[in-house]
């Protein structure tokens, strides 16, 4: 029987994977054009394997070299004379390894390298990029060169020579020959690489020396292929697996819980779906539901880069709060440099013009973080290990004392503060205070439609429930209707009838009592908190 993988590439006949075909399709476009350009994504989102996968569907037109960055070490890229070397002899070696592309270059153009480096004749990148174009020109079909894991190499002068060298051939293409395509493949794009490359003064953000290195790069096609998973793709990967096991499970249904959590990250989706079979849960929206639990608590490298990237880039930090914790509407505009970064490393995406984390398992695992650092926590976990047996009762969550007990915390150790303290600060706070109390049990989402409003939906799951609470700011009559409608229209949506609204109030005491009552056939449970003494 195959397996749902997280661990390296994929290999189609040991792995469950998603069909790609019209990624490839997409993909070979661009070779077919000539293109060279950088495959550029965040960690463990399927790039190697997407290139192995690309390297056979391309085989029966041209002649695919492909090279791993990540399996030459940085004594190799010391000098041009070593890298030459190195460049050529792994080349060879994976030429010889591979069968179809031995039978489609030429001998003797393989034995003149072979015999460059018994001699010690190459010596430079020039001379590396003569052999190569002589590769090229006596090729049966057209050469793609493919280098996977080039970060490894980006801050290393010599790696951004040998760019340069590339595209003096490709701009000379019409007179010499050259690779008729260039695919590399890593975090960073090219046109990142100045972010990354801090090792000496030439290395500098404004470096003129780096930046006319870098200019190679206009050369090449922005790469714009959803390497996400769609919901139709994943379905692909779920029949596989029902074919051999035959749960029964709704696919699409499934599918579409899936595409939900992770937005259709690769590495996400996997990780769901061999927890379900690893844990034997229920291949249905509530054993999904289940699977993200345990994925939240698992200790995996992945989580810990978003934390590292937040910890080491503050300005990034500070607009992920923003738009988590704050609700601010930010502009999506991929030139500003923190919106940049946080696609590339893969926690920001954009979502109708403005910049939203790019899926739940990520934000859920980012308030957890800052609610894990937050001063306010030795206050929280007081507070809630005092009373905490007063919120679970038979097994089941009592919400609506979760949130009355909630209002009280406010007030007792808030109520000096004003009103933009509580508008900044409510959600961290509000979580902070749910999260000592479901944990080990229970786990909580942040619905994506309202993550990066003025109102936050957070869908708490205990014990095979749900309870959905609205978080706002309290405006009025008027605005509490709607919200009453938005409440309601998202209970809908999940199925359920029951729901809770907790209004945050800036005035000196509650403009009314909060209440239980039903609204469009739903019954809602309002808490109002006040927080700031009377005068």
């Amino acid at each position: 029987m195959k397996t749902f993988n997280i661990t390296g590439q994929c290999i189609p006949r040991k792995h469950y994977m998603v069909c790609i075909d019209d990624k490839l399709t997409e993909i070979k476009k661009m070779v077919d054009k000539g293109n060279y350009f950088v495959i550029n994504r965040a960690r463990q989102y399927g790039k190697t394997t997407t290139l192995r996968i690309l390297a056979k569907h391309l085989k029966e037109d041209y002649v695919v070299i492909s090279l791993d960055f990540q399996k030459m070490s940085a004594a190799q890229f010391k000098d041009e004379c070593t890298f030459a070397i190195s460049f050529s002899e792994r080349l060879l070696k994976v030429i010889r390894n591979r069968r179809n592309i031995v039978a489609g270059l030429s001998e003797e153009s393989l034995s003149a390298l072979q015999e460059a480096l018994g001699t010690k004749h190459l010596i430079n990148l020039g001379q590396l990029f003569d052999y190569l174009s002589e590769l090229c020109d006596t090729a049966d079909k057209p050469i793609v060169l493919m280098i996977d894991e080039v970060d490894s190499a980006t801050n290393n002068q010599v790696f951004l020579d040998f760019l340069a060298q590339l595209r003096a051939y490709y701009i000379d293409r019409e007179d010499v020959s050259t690779f008729h395509s260039v695919i590399l493949a890593g975090v960073y794009d090219i046109k990142n690489l100045k972010r990354k490359i801090r090792s000496d003064e030439e290395h500098k953000y404004n470096s003129p020396k780096l930046s006319q290195r870098l200019y190679f790069w206009n050369i090449a096609e922005t790469f714009d292929v959803d390497m996400s998973f769609s919901m139709p793709e994943i379905a692909t990967m779920l029949a596989d697996y029902e074919a051999d096991y035959h749960t029964g499970m709704e696919i699409m249904t499934v599918a579409e819980h899936l595409h939900y959590y992770t937005n259709g990250y690769p590495f996400l989706v996997s990780s769901l779906c061999k927890t379900i079979h690893d844990k034997c849960l229920s291949w249905t929206a509530n054993g999904v539901d289940e699977a993200e639990k345990h994925v939240l608590k698992s200790n995996n490298t992945l989580f810990d880069d978003i934390v590292k990237n937040l910890v080491n880039n503050t300005s990034l930090s500070k607009l992920v709060e923003s738009v988590l914790l704050h609700g601010e509407q930010v502009s999506f505009e991929i030139r500003n440099p923190d919106i940049s970064l946080g696609v590339m490393l893969g926690i920001l995406v954009e979502k109708d013009g403005q910049v939203s984390i790019s899926n739940i398992l990520f934000e859920t695992q980012i308030l957890n973080y800052y609610i894990s650092i937050a001063q306010i926590r030795g206050v929280v976990g007081r507070y809630v290990s005092d009373t905490k047996q007063r919120y679970v009762s038979n097994g089941r969550l009592d919400m609506s004392e979760v949130l009355e007990r909630f209002a009280a915390f406010i007030h007792a150790e808030y109520r000096d503060e004003d009103g933009l303290f509580i508008e900044r600060q409510g959600r961290l706070l509000f979580l902070s205070f749910l999260k000592p109390i479901i944990n080990g049990t229970g786990h909580y989402a942040v619905e994506p439609e309202t993550r990066g409003s003025r109102r936050m939906d957070v869908v708490v799951f205990y014990s095979g429930e749900e309870h959905i609470v609205e978080l706002k700011i309290w405006h009025g009559e008027q605005a509490a209707e709607d919200a009453y409608d938005q409440l309601t229209g998202y209970l809908e949506s999940r199925g359920q009838k029951q729901g809770y609204l907790l209004s945050f109030c800036n005035n000196k005491k509650s403009p009314r009592e909060g209440k239980k009552f039903e609204y469009k056939g739903c019954v809602i449970y309002e808490v109002i908190v006040a927080y700031r003494d009377k005068e």
